[in-house]
């Protein structure tokens, strides 16, 4: 069958920085305190008028000029999100007509953090199973906005979120590339540990449900760290041992941007020893959905990963969810740089450039400096 990979990455991370003494004033923590837990010391904040679907847009757009592929080539837009403009209709459908790409299907995927691997493994399936005659390119965005449902008081929370979204392009490849083994995992019995508990037709927006905090986004910290600590090891390790990959071959290891001091702690466990650990939190936060994409984009822009290298992603998120994909790395094979760099150019003339200064932190054979 026909190799699909990732042909095409691209982010929007949104103007505003916010830095750990403004959230912590809130929560009546500092910022040693939040560097020291979290290893976070800023994030993104999206403008008043800015929706999950307006940063959605912009990522879209540069994905699709980094692939050198315009909108209409697009059988599937698929966003993966738990923060949508609106309970619907689904905010792909927003992206699918801002961007053009009115011969593709649009849909959410909803799997809170896990959300992109989740969708990942949806479109790639999908492109695989195509006729001949059909479209064989998508497009997969993870996107979320968490300040809109934090609750600046709650010091468990208000400095682990920021806003952002990530895409990437999905399209056929050269054998040997491309996305090899996708396993995704769920816990439904620990669904407690992360959760939103109003808004939805078991608790329906009302006055009390605003009164009383429903919509806000509340974590069981400890329990999220017990869950990943405890799964994350065994579910890499079972990917490997299932594709038949020695866990030596892994170059580069991406995870879900959740919490810089717990992936240091849990990194020896994952016996990666070869493979760098990209993490971007230090500057972003924790973005949802976007925080694996927003990621790939940094390597991408920094050319951190060579074609063909080993590449582990690995997402967890509320449900509880996990999702671990592996990726040879396809981005700088397909030998089109000139075409991808005029598309670029023309979509920077609309949407306004991002900051690539280098934030990727990672440090070769080496853990993040975040590391203790």
């Amino acid at each position: 069958m026909q190799s699909i990979g990732i042909i095409g990455v691209g982010s929007y991370l949104p103007e505003a920085i916010i830095s750990n003494a403004e959230i912590g004033y809130g929560a009546g923590v500092t910022d040693e305190w939040i560097v020291r837990k979290t290893g976070i010391r800023e994030r993104r904040r999206a403008a008043p008028h800015e929706a999950t679907s307006d940063l959605a847009v912009v990522a879209a757009r540069r994905a699709l000029a980094r692939a050198g592929l315009t909108a209409d080539q697009l059988a599937y837009v698929v966003v993966a999100t738990s923060t949508p403009d609106h309970p619907q209709p689904a905010t792909a459908a927003l992206v699918q007509d801002r961007i053009g790409a009115h011969r593709a299907a649009a849909f959410d995927v909803n799997a809170v953090c896990s959300g992109f691997v989740y969708a990942l493994k949806t479109v790639e399936k999908l492109l695989r199973g195509a006729a001949d005659d059909e479209p064989r390119y998508g497009l997969v965005i993870g996107a979320d906005i968490y300040s809109r449902i934090i609750d600046y008081s709650d010091r468990k929370t208000a400095a682990l979120f920021g806003d952002g979204a990530g895409a990437t392009v999905l399209g056929p490849v050269a054998p040997g590339l491309g996305l090899g083994r996708i396993s995704l995992v769920s816990r439904g019995d620990a669904h407690h540990l992360i959760e939103v508990t109003a808004g939805g037709s078991r608790r329906p927006p009302s006055p009390d449900t605003v009164a009383q905090g429903g919509h806000y986004f509340r974590m069981d910290g400890r329990g999220v760290r017990d869950f990943v600590t405890r799964t994350l090891p065994y579910e890499i390790g079972q990917a490997l041992r299932r594709a038949g990959v020695p866990a030596d071959a892994v170059r580069h290891f991406v995870p879900h941007q959740a919490n810089g001091i717990m992936l240091a702690d849990i990194w020896p466990d994952l016996g990666l020893h070869r493979a760098a650990l990209h993490l971007t939190l230090e500057r972003y936060a924790n973005t949802g959905a976007a925080s694996v994409p927003v990621t790939l984009a940094e390597m991408d822009r920094q050319g951190a990963a060579d074609p063909g290298e080993l590449v582990v992603l690995a997402a967890f998120g509320g449900g509880m969810s996990l999702g671990i994909a592996l990726l040879n790395w396809s981005m700088g094979a397909r030998g089109d740089a000139a075409a991808a760099g005029a598309h670029l150019r023309a979509a920077e003339a609309d949407h306004p450039a991002e900051d690539t200064t280098p934030h990727l932190l990672t440090a070769g054979d080496r853990v993040s400096p975040l590391a203790p």
